[in-house]
């Protein structure tokens, strides 16, 4: 099962994919941990990148489907994965058809976690994050059990400086631009499949789960 999760931020993709993770027993491939680990570990990627970041500047499409295209070449990936967050862009839907291709794969599902703007604005601007691990909490959806703590790691949580209304309705026009055209590819090839995630994310997980029994 090669499963792509799609959504605005906000939609729960990182939630819903570890726990699908668990469920199903495939990786779960985050082109942000990704990028993290590339840095941290400082190979060949990891050190352009970081030089870039370094600079203020992204980091490009080229690099990132590099990872990727690394990344796919661990074997733990034989019996599927699923992706979050990745593909953005029409580009880099097709960048990954590409790359799959060359690895002899293609993705069998997309699930898109359709999330209206005030649920999206009530969660990012209630989040919190670990300084250490990066792991998520919101104030009222998922507290941490020490105030101010990550459950995992102990480290510090903070609120991101785009986790501001202002800041996240900008995210979701510039997201609503991106996603028309990934839509619509992947309708065409009859790859998706749109859920309601304004919903608990138990019944988000169990609509997925559903989806993925039938491919």
């Amino acid at each position: 099962m090669y499963l792509v999760l799609l959504g605005p931020p906000g939609a729960g993709k990182g939630t819903q994919a570890k726990r699908l993770s668990e469920e199903l027993g495939l990786p779960h491939i985050s082109t942000g941990d990704i990028l993290r680990q590339n840095v941290k570990d400082g190979s060949a990627l990891g050190k352009q990148a970081k030089d870039i970041m370094e600079k203020g500047l992204l980091v490009p499409d080229e690099l990132v489907a590099a990872m990727l295209d690394e990344r796919f070449s661990n074997p733990d990936i034989k019996n599927g994965f699923i992706l979050d967050g990745y593909p953005r862009t029409l580009s880099q839907a097709k960048t990954l058809d590409d790359i799959l291709a060359r690895k002899k794969i293609s993705v069998d599902l997309v699930v898109y976690l359709n999330t209206s703007d005030d649920v999206i604005i009530k969660r990012l601007t209630g989040r919190l994050v670990c300084s250490k691990c990066g792991a998520n909490f919101h104030v009222l959806n998922m507290p941490p059990k020490v105030a101010g703590l990550c459950d995992k790691c102990q480290g510090a949580l903070y609120q991101r400086s785009d986790d501001n209304e202002v800041t996240v309705r900008k995210r979701l026009e510039v997201y609503k631009n991106e996603v028309a055209s990934l839509i619509k590819y992947y309708n065409q090839q009859k790859k998706l499949h749109t859920l309601n995630a304004d919903l608990d994310a138990r019944q988000v997980l169990e609509q997925i789960s559903l989806l993925c029994a039938k491919v």
